[in-house]
C-alpha cells in the first residue's frame, strides 16, 4: 500500500469514528456537500395561490441561506399529489407543469454553492390542515372553503382532525408512483438528491406506527408489513433517479408513546433502508401520536441519530434545538451524526453558518462567503 493510500484510508477511518468538523465537506454518492450545516425541510406554507407552485418568495428562501452558507439545503415538505398537501399551500411536484417554476430556484442556489434536495411527502390523515393565510391552524379545512376529504392507512384521525378513510390496496400503489414520478421531476429539474418524508405523522410514517396502522393486509400488522409502503416509495424513487443521486429519508425515531414506534424498530428500519439504496437518514422524533409528552430540550433528539449511525451503520443528520455554534461542532466531534440540522434559529438567521464560522476562528477565506460578500465577513 502506497504512502497516499494509507493517508486515504486513515482519512476514512478518521470520519467514520466522527472527527469531523462542521466546516468539511461530505460526499455522499456522486454529491459533494460543501460542509455539514445542513437548512432542514421547514414549511412555509407560501404557495399562496394553492397551485403547488414555488414563488419569489421561495426563491428568496431558499437562495439567501445558500448564500449564508448552508451546505445541503432541503426543501420544506413538498406533495407528490394535490390531496397529499399539509395545507392548501404546500409546495408541490405532482405535474409537470409544476417543473419550470422550480428551475430557477434550484439553479440558482446551487450557483451559490449549496447542495439542493427536495422532501416529498404525502400527508395523509394530516392533510387538508389551515395555515397562517387561510386560517384554520392545526383545525381540518372545510371542504367548502378549499379542503379535502384525507386518507390513512386506516380509518383513524389525528386529534381533533378529520377522520381520514382507508386507503385501497390500488390506492397504496397509486401513491408508491407518485412518489417515483415526482422523484423523476426533482431529478429533471436539476435537484441533486431527493428526500423522502417518512416521519412527524404523515402517511408513510402512518403506516410505519402500529399505534395508527390498524390493517390486517399485507401492509399492516407485522413489522415487515408495515414498512412495506416506504420500501415500495425507497424503490420507487431509486428507479427513476441515477446512481450518483443520493435518497435521503427522514423518521421519527419515536413517537414518545407506550407500545408504539421506537427506536429499535427504527434501528431495524435504517438496516433495510440501507440495503435498499438510501444514503443518509434524516432523524427526528414525534408527530405522530397527538398529546404525547416530549422531553424537549437542547439536543434532545441526538441520542436517536446516534444510535441510528452507529447500530445500522448509516450516515445520519442530528436536528432538535442545536442553535450555538460550538454545540453542533461537540455532536459532530463526538461521532452522534454526520451532519447538523439548523432549523428554527435558521429561519431568523440566513447567514447562520458564516456567523458560525467566526465563532469558530474559521478563517474568512475558508468560510462559504459569497466574493461579493467577503468585504463584510465578520
Amino acid at each position: 500500500m502506497s504512502e497516499d493510500e494509507k493517508k486515504t484510508k486513515q482519512s476514512k477511518k478518521a470520519k467514520t469514528n466522527g472527527t469531523v468538523d462542521l466546516f468539511d465537506p461530505m460526499t455522499l454518492r456522486g454529491v459533494a456537500v460543501r460542509n455539514r450545516i445542513w437548512l432542514p425541510p421547514m414549511d412555509t406554507y407560501s404557495a399562496l395561490a394553492q397551485d403547488g407552485l414555488p414563488t419569489p418568495f421561495h426563491y428568496q428562501h431558499y437562495v439567501s441561506r445558500a448564500m449564508g452558507g448552508f451546505g445541503m439545503i432541503i426543501v420544506e415538505a413538498t406533495a407528490v399529489a394535490p390531496e397529499g398537501r399539509i395545507s392548501p399551500c404546500d409546495l408541490g411536484l405532482w405535474a409537470d407543469e409544476q417543473m419550470d417554476a422550480w428551475r430557477w430556484i434550484v439553479a440558482d442556489t446551487k450557483a451559490a454553492g449549496a447542495t439542493m434536495a427536495v422532501q416529498l411527502n404525502h400527508a395523509g390523515r394530516k392533510a387538508s390542515t389551515g395555515c397562517f393565510s387561510i386560517g384554520f391552524e392545526h383545525e381540518s379545512v372545510p371542504e367548502e372553503q378549499g379542503g379535502w376529504k384525507t386518507v390513512g392507512p386506516s380509518a383513524n384521525a389525528f386529534g381533533s382532525l378529520t377522520k381520514p378513510r382507508a386507503l385501497t390496496v390500488d390506492e397504496i400503489h397509486a401513491i408508491v408512483d407518485q412518489f417515483r414520478d415526482a422523484a423523476w421531476r426533482a431529478y429533471d429539474i436539476g435537484f441533486d438528491a431527493v428526500e423522502i418524508h417518512a416521519a412527524h405523522g404523515y402517511l408513510l410514517s402512518q403506516f410505519l406506527d402500529p399505534l395508527i396502522n390498524e390493517r390486517e393486509d399485507e401492509y399492516g400488522g407485522s413489522f415487515e408489513n408495515r414498512i412495506r409502503m416506504l420500501v415500495e416509495v425507497v424503490d420507487a424513487v431509486r428507479s427513476v433517479v441515477p446512481d450518483t443521486m443520493p435518497v435521503l429519508v427522514r423518521v421519527s425515531a419515536t413517537d414518545w408513546a407506550a407500545g408504539g414506534w421506537d427506536l429499535d424498530q427504527t434501528v431495524d428500519l435504517a438496516k433495510v433502508l440501507k440495503e435498499h439504496g438510501v444514503d443518509l437518514v434524516d432523524v427526528s422524533t414525534g408527530g405522530m401520536i397527538p398529546g404525547v409528552t416530549i422531553p424537549v430540550k437542547p439536543g434532545y433528539q441526538v441520542p436517536f441519530a446516534e444510535q441510528v449511525r452507529s447500530r445500522a451503520g448509516i450516515p445520519t443528520t442530528a436536528v432538535g434545538l442545536i442553535t450555538k455554534p460550538k454545540q453542533a461542532k461537540k455532536i459532530l466531534k463526538s461521532g452522534a451524526a454526520d451532519a447538523i440540522e439548523i432549523g428554527r434559529v435558521a429561519l431568523r438567521d440566513p447567514n447562520w453558518p458564516l456567523r458560525a464560522a467566526a465563532k469558530l476562528d474559521i478563517p474568512t477565506e475558508n468560510a462559504p462567503y459569497q466574493p461579493q460578500y467577503v468585504r463584510g465577513a465578520y
